[in-house]
């Protein structure tokens, strides 16, 4: 077993207090990576001006297509490795491990080059005003081309993760957001090199956290201390990976489509416009982490405890996490609707009227559904982690089709406040998908274990 004994097994126990448990170690570490966020994005707009934040922020939507794929990825890629450490088939989840480092490694070359390539199109296909292309360049091509630390760091965290130890690959994380931080004083004051600085920043903070993982996994976690027959070639887990990995990578790229065709949107509403949505979205990503969080706890909770064939505790689990997102979601809406504005004034000056108002609506119609957002981030985690994550792909799917009619039917009428009305549309959409999907999903796999349907 893992030396300083934080490997956790979230097959027995109270629900409640295992999730909360998990999810409090996430959270920390979410939160300080998403202050590490705002500050990284203060420092761009105080130093470089408005120009250089808009730009950078116009790159959301396309950081998260590609990036998210990548997150996604290796998040599938630990799901075999959870459900084989909740079944105690140690050997198996070896091999897992060792074939997802093969995998990513190939995805990560191959991405690199196609992304690389095609940059510069992708933006100028979003309609990015000109006065922001050059700083949205030379932001998102650096992010582009760390494409592979990106799949470094995110495996190998996905992996800790996978055997219950939410703490480390926190620990790792602030470490790499403080660094981060550091960097981005260092090469845009000193170096002055400018919005390039601010992503190269990026790259080497993920890096060292990248390597932090992977000596830990070799130092501390004996069950994942590897030998020669671990590397030997399996189709079969190459299968059951890429049938995990790929919808989960899938899920959150056909999601950022929809983002998107969002953001050309945006985009053609001017440069304010760009700049509200932006601000708020900032903002928003913070109040969201505990949802990030819930997510990433159910996914390894679902994994573990269908690998040990627990399903009752599966149940009790998702109906304790929905108490927890459902009483979070109305206070961040109270908090929101109250000083979003002020939240938004850490980003922009005070004379930046219509902008500022802009970023409060947008944050207090958000907020509003946050309880329908729980729900996505629980309820489509936990279906991964079961093992059906194609199911996360048709979610995707539903997310994509909402924000895209919103941008395609409404803004042209309704201006701005349709584009606060997007996200809430997605989750809306994908709630409807998967509540009834987690019902079927649960039945076939009672009936799996009864011994009632065989598995192909």
């Amino acid at each position: 077993m893992q030396k300083n004994g934080s490997i956790k097994d979230l097959t027995v126990g109270n629900p409640m207090g295992l999730i909360m448990g998990f999810a409090v170690s996430l959270l920390w570490g979410m939160l300080f990576q998403q202050l590490y966020n705002i500050i990284d994005t203060a420092i761009v707009s105080w130093t470089l001006g408005k120009e250089a934040y808009s730009g950078m922020g116009s790159t959301g939507a396309v950081n998260f297509l590609i990036m998210g794929f990548c997150m996604g990825v290796c998040n599938g890629f630990a799901i075999p490795i959870a459900q084989r450490f909740g079944a105690k088939d140690y050997k198996s989840m070896r091999r897992f491990y060792t074939h997802a480092i093969i995998l990513c490694s190939i995805f990560a070359i191959v991405m690199t080059i196609i992304v690389s390539a095609f940059c510069r199109p992708i933006l100028v296909a979003m309609k990015t005003p000109d006065s922001l292309i050059e700083y949205a360049y030379k932001y998102i091509i650096v992010i582009f081309l760390g494409i592979p630390v990106t799949y470094m760091y995110n495996l190998l965290s996905a992996t800790i993760r996978a055997l219950g130890d939410s703490k480390h690959p926190v620990q790792f994380l602030i470490v790499g957001s403080i660094l981060n931080i550091i960097l981005d004083l260092i090469f845009i004051l000193v170096f002055h090199w400018g919005i390039f600085g601010a992503a190269f920043a990026t790259v080497i903070s993920q890096l060292v956290t990248g390597i932090q993982c992977l000596l830990f996994i070799r130092k501390k976690i004996e069950l994942l201390k590897l030998s020669k027959q671990d590397w030997e070639i399996d189709r079969s887990h190459f299968f059951i990976l890429l049938n995990m990995g790929v919808p989960m990578g899938l899920q959150y790229s056909i999601t950022a489509i929809g983002s998107v065709i969002l953001q050309t949107a945006i985009n053609g509403l001017g440069e304010d416009a760009v700049t509200a949505v932006t601000t708020a979205s900032k903002v928003a990503m913070f109040f969201c982490i505990p949802f990030d969080a819930l997510g990433s706890t159910m996914a390894t909770y679902g994994g573990q405890n269908v690998g040990a064939k627990n399903l009752d505790h599966l149940t009790q689990g998702l109906r304790a996490a929905i108490k927890i997102g459902s009483i979070y979601s109305v206070l961040a809406f109270i908090i929101l609707s109250f000083f979003g504005r002020n939240f938004a004034m850490i980003f922009l000056s005070a004379n930046e009227v219509t902008c500022l108002d802009n970023a409060h609506l947008f944050l207090i119609y958000n907020s509003l559904f946050y309880i329908p957002l729980a729900l996505v981030n629980i309820v489509r985690f936990l279906i991964q982690g079961m093992g059906y994550s194609m199911f996360a792909v048709l979610a995707g799917v539903m997310e994509m089709i909402g924000r895209s009619l919103v941008a395609t039917l409404l803004v042209p009428k309704l201006g701005f406040t349709a584009i606060c009305l997007a996200s809430p549309m997605a989750w809306i959409l994908a709630d409807a998908f998967l509540i009834p999907a987690f019902i079927i999903v649960r039945n076939r796999l009672q009936k799996i274990f009864n011994g009632q349907v065989e598995v192909y």
